[in-house]
């Protein structure tokens, strides 16, 4: 594959991988690492590419397994921002669109699951079957339905507590 051939690729699929920083990384500079990370891990992993599965379902698994091998990174080091400082910049911060309020508290929300889950909701965010979900994170499709189960609620409980302070 040339350099032209790649960066071409990524183009194509630009949306995923900032779907991918968007939900790993809370700061810009920690998601524009990130992705430059995925790009990175992108680059060296595409020779190895058989072609067994789509290439968007490659994708996704490498940019999660860089990801959420960056995210365990990263809890290994000390956290500055205290959840009750999260919890302010949410209460103070006055959308005047309340399904934009509605999302950023969502993905706030998504943001204190732990890796694997997160991966799932983003997968089931975008809308994918299950059987992509099973190709992409190998978890077969049964534990990945009783799983989303147990994720809807932990998030129903997640945005409850952060907006009511609960």
């Amino acid at each position: 594959m040339t350099q032209a051939e790649f960066v071409q690729l990524i183009l194509e699929h630009n949306g995923l991988i900032q779907k991918v920083c968007n939900l790993y990384a809370a700061t810009l500079p920690d998601r524009q690492d990130l992705y430059q990370e995925i790009i990175i891990q992108l680059w060296r992993a595409y020779p190895k590419f058989r072609g067994d599965s789509k290439l968007s379902t490659w994708m996704y698994r490498v940019a999660l397994n860089t990801a959420i091998s960056d995210y365990r990174k990263q809890q290994r080091t000390v956290v500055t921002t205290g959840f009750d400082l999260i919890n302010k910049e949410i209460a103070d911060h006055n959308s005047s669109n309340d399904i934009e309020e509605k999302i950023k508290l969502l993905y706030e929300a998504i943001r204190h699951l732990p890796e694997i889950e997160k991966a799932i909701v983003m997968l089931y965010l975008e809308d994918k079957p299950y059987e992509e979900m099973e190709d992409i994170l190998g978890i077969n499709q049964n534990n990945l339905r009783v799983k989303m189960n147990r994720i809807k609620e932990k998030l129903r409980q997640l945005t409850k507590a952060e907006k009511y302070g609960t």
